[in-house]
């Protein structure tokens, strides 16, 4: 199963916004009335005018000029809407930053409208742009002006929308905690999310510039977060009380389903409940063939799941459920993606570390020689997988008595490891220390023998990496 808690997530960080930079710095030669540029407009010259039609005329004439930064407000606003219906994510990211210059001169920088402002962006960046660093940065600003503002809605409708903002804002902070692997910081976010969610109830129309966070996002996130801290009740929980929601208001085949099931099947596994496992799965599995076929990559992923859920349940009975599962995903994978793809050739790898434990040694070694090709396709002569199947594959014939083989794979596994390592690293004198005892009981036959029974015996593929 794929682990959420475990597995590293890779976070795109940019160091400057070229797109925030760029729109601000528009901004700054956006000209604010001063009581000078008023003058020229409406010059008095010592007229006759009183103080009192002078004041008039100022504040008319500020009104006039702020009315176009209103109107632009709103026009971005709805353009925003319609760029996200058309999966314009860029040109939408930059509509959002636009919103926040306005707002900013419309209201001000400690208004709650441009905190508003600041975290649909802020949203917008980890929605629309998957960058949670430049999300984080922009939903802090937000926060900050928030907290630190003194005015009250005049509204019941401004009241929702500043419930609304809290919402998206705790939302974004504890999702981009989760995705940095800070798990106790993003559940508090997330329940302060939940807590404001919850004052929101019977709103029907949600969400400035078409964005908005659902009930379904922020219970995944939940139970995303509750597993994060090892709650596991509480995790499997917000996960059955979303698939509930979904299949109330989607029906029991939406495609939605699939990756809930997975999510819950992988928090059945850590609660020991295996049995429960491979019954979420396979309706995952049933979901993706009937939404995009059996032979198609959501299968392909789906069946890997499956295949891996029977293995680690341990159970005799199981090991033709594995076998075949896997070889479906397989033959998907090859089928839609290639024999060269990543997720191809990581089954395969996965498929071949199990045969091995379940003493299939044999099949194991054709299935990893035949992969080896479109390793060094994809990875190159001298990469990490490639010396990594070299050191299995010697593993493998070690494991048979085929000494001369396993020598040959294994020299060609340490030149690679050298390469990429170099010699010091532990790796490499794993493997060199392994090669010299195989060398050294080449010319002891008899010592040999007994040494390649126990082999036998013992040898399994090490791990993910050589």
């Amino acid at each position: 199963m794929k682990k959420m808690q475990a597995s590293p997530i890779y976070i795109p960080t940019v160091s400057n916004d070229t797109d925030w930079d760029f729109c601000f710095h528009l901004s700054q030669q956006t000209p604010i009335p001063t009581q000078q540029q008023t003058d020229e407009v409406y010059p008095t010259y010592g007229s006759e005018e009183s103080e009192e039609d002078t004041a008039v005329q100022e504040e008319e004439a500020i009104t006039d000029y702020m009315s176009l930064p209103k109107e632009k407000l709103v026009q971005s606003q709805k353009k925003i809407t319609q760029l996200i219906k058309e999966k314009m994510t860029i040109q939408a990211n930059k509509e959002l930053i636009r919103c926040v210059i306005l707002s900013r001169i419309v209201f001000g920088e400690e208004h709650w409208r441009c905190a508003q402002a600041l975290t649909n962006l802020a949203y917008g960046y980890l929605v629309l742009r998957g960058l949670p660093a430049q999300a984080k940065k922009h939903a802090e600003s937000a926060k900050n002006v928030l907290l630190t503002w003194k005015g009250n809605a005049s509204s019941d409708k401004e009241q929702k929308e500043i419930l609304e903002a809290l919402v998206m804002l705790y939302y974004t902070l504890g999702v981009v905690w989760l995705l940095q692997n800070h798990g106790r910081e993003a559940y508090f976010n997330l329940q302060k999310a939940d807590k404001h969610m919850k004052e929101l109830n019977g709103l029907t129309k949600r969400g400035i510039c078409g964005l908005y966070v659902s009930e379904k996002d922020l219970t995944i996130a939940l139970g995303r977060a509750s597993l994060a801290v090892h709650r596991l009740n509480l995790a499997l929980a917000y996960f059955e009380k979303v698939i509930g929601n979904v299949i109330a208001t989607e029906g029991s085949d939406t495609s939605d389903l699939i990756s809930l099931y997975e999510e819950i099947a992988q928090i059945e596994q850590l609660r020991r409940n295996h049995e429960q496992a491979i019954q979420y799965l396979k309706q995952a599995y049933s979901i993706s063939v009937s939404s995009f076929t059996e032979v198609s990559p959501q299968t392909a992923e789906a069946s890997a799941l499956l295949a891996k859920a029977y293995a680690m349940s341990g159970k005799p009975q199981h090991r033709d459920a594995v076998e075949t599962y896997f070889i479906k995903s397989i033959s998907a994978y090859q089928a839609t993606l290639g024999s060269e793809d990543y997720e191809t050739l990581t089954t395969i790898e996965e498929f071949c570390k199990w045969l091995v434990e379940n003493g299939d040694k044999q099949d194991a070694y054709k299935l990893l020689k035949a992969s080896l090709k479109s390793q060094i396709i994809s990875y190159g002569d001298c990469s990490k997988k490639v010396a990594e199947t070299f050191y299995n594959l010697g593993r493998i014939c070690f494991a048979n008595g085929e000494l001369r083989k396993a020598i040959q794979l294994l020299r060609k596994c340490l030149m690679i490891q050298i390469f990429v390592y170099g010699s010091e690293h532990n790796k490499s004198k794993e493997t060199k220390g392994l090669l010299t005892q195989l060398q050294r009981e080449s010319n002891n036959p008899s010592k040999w023998k007994k040494e390649a029974i126990q082999g036998k015996k013992n040898c399994i593929c090490k791990g993910t990496e050589a």
